[in-house]
């Protein structure tokens, strides 16, 4: 029997994990991922300042992985079907469960020049790029003529990456030659999130020198210059676009929408950010790495019920699947040095946030058994330095 585990994200190493300690040894677990990695994504922002903390946020899966085997190719289809995973490579494996946890793609709705002129935050590469070309901007401004960067989405990756870079501009005792704009085409950054917890994200990138424009859409873009829904252009230096997901190439850019069992079909399963979840109190989950974590635990205890009920159960039915509820403790988002969380009502700015902040990405770090990498992630955060006009 085979478990195969398509992608390494928050939701494929959560479920990798689980199973290995949930179904009998000679149940086959199989991890394909394209890197053979796992990255870190909701701290990959920090690569853009702080370049060595690449090494922190990317796991190699055999060394958190006991059994699983891992198989470095790329997913090019996936048959719910037929029970088939076809690769780039043109090889097929077949399997009797799948998890699809290919995770989510940039989204750049087909507005022209925007994808062929804007860097996204996907990858290192992606981060070392934003690095080197603000770095670019930098040392051809001046206070009479300052660089536009520009970042188009303010979802929680945008807020995260203007607020390192308004941060990086600090460092460079650039504040004066550089000018970033944040634009969101709804009315408030953070959009999916509580009031109070974007009013908070608001002002904390605000008093970092961040222009944020909200209502304001993207239609186009040119090598100077971005066209604005609302008319008029924004010239720029450097543009970053964080403007939205879809799903990932093996499910034809697609997230399919799947009910509180992730389940796509009888064997197959969509867990994290490549699917659209609705879990079993009727309310849409949103894309987040938290979300991603907790489908993963009841996936792996749904997949682990039913290989028990395949090699040992002679009942007519297979057993009922548990459904997810997604009840989130809190939100957190990284502003420069510093952090917003959300614990329940409570919005909290400050050392406390940032605080917050750097113990569940150790945390994180822990819960899959990178010990090492926590411990430095750590050291790596606690060296950031303060930010005496903000705290």
């Amino acid at each position: 029997m085979r478990i195969a585990i398509l992608g390494a994200g928050y939701a494929g190493l959560t479920l990798a994990r689980k199973l290995e300690g949930t179904v009998p040894d000679d149940v086959e677990i199989l991890v394909v991922e394209q890197t053979g990695s796992h990255l870190v994504q909701h701290e990959l922002h920090r690569v853009v300042r702080r370049p060595s903390l690449a090494d922190e946020i990317v796991v190699d899966l055999e060394d958190v992985l006991d059994r699983a085997t891992v198989r470095r190719a790329e997913v090019a289809d996936v048959d719910p079907e037929e029970s088939v995973v076809s690769l780039a490579s043109g090889e097929e494996i077949g399997y009797d469960y799948a998890a699809v946890c290919l995770g989510a793609e940039t989204a750049f709705y087909d507005l022209p020049g925007v994808e062929d002129r804007a860097t996204p935050l996907k990858t290192i590469a992606h981060a070392e790029r934003i690095r080197a070309d603000f770095l670019d901007a930098v040392e051809s401004a001046s206070s009479d003529s300052p660089a536009n960067v520009v970042v188009g989405g303010a979802g929680l990756s945008g807020v995260q990456v203007a607020g390192e870079l308004a941060a990086f501009a600090r460092e460079e005792d650039a504040e004066s030659d550089v000018a970033i704009t944040l634009l969101e085409q709804f009315d408030s950054v953070a959009p999916s999130f509580p009031e109070n917890f974007q009013a908070a994200v608001r002002d904390q990138l605000e008093v970092r020198g961040v222009e944020v424009r909200t209502g304001t859409a993207v239609s186009s873009a040119d090598d100077e210059a971005i066209e604005l829904e609302t008319g008029g252009e924004l010239a720029y230096d450097q543009f970053v676009w964080t403007g939205g997901i879809r799903g990932p190439a093996a499910l034809g850019g697609e997230r399919p929408a799947v009910k509180n069992t992730l389940r796509l079909g009888d064997g197959t399963f969509v867990v994290g950010d490549a699917a659209r979840v609705v879990d079993a109190d009727g309310e849409p989950v949103p894309a987040s790495a938290q979300a991603a974590v907790r489908e993963a635990r009841v996936v792996a205890r749904n997949i682990a019920s039913l290989v028990e009920y395949d090699r040992e159960g002679d009942d007519i039915f297979e057993p009922r699947l548990e459904p997810f509820a997604f009840d989130s403790p809190g939100w957190l988002v990284s502003v420069g040095d510093g952090a917003v969380a959300q614990i329940g009502p409570k919005v909290l700015t400050g050392r406390a946030a940032k605080a917050l902040k750097t113990t569940v990405g150790a945390g994180y770090l822990s819960s899959v058994g990178a010990i090492r990498n926590a411990a430095d992630l750590v050291t790596e955060e606690l060296g950031y330095g303060k930010e005496s006009k903000t705290e």
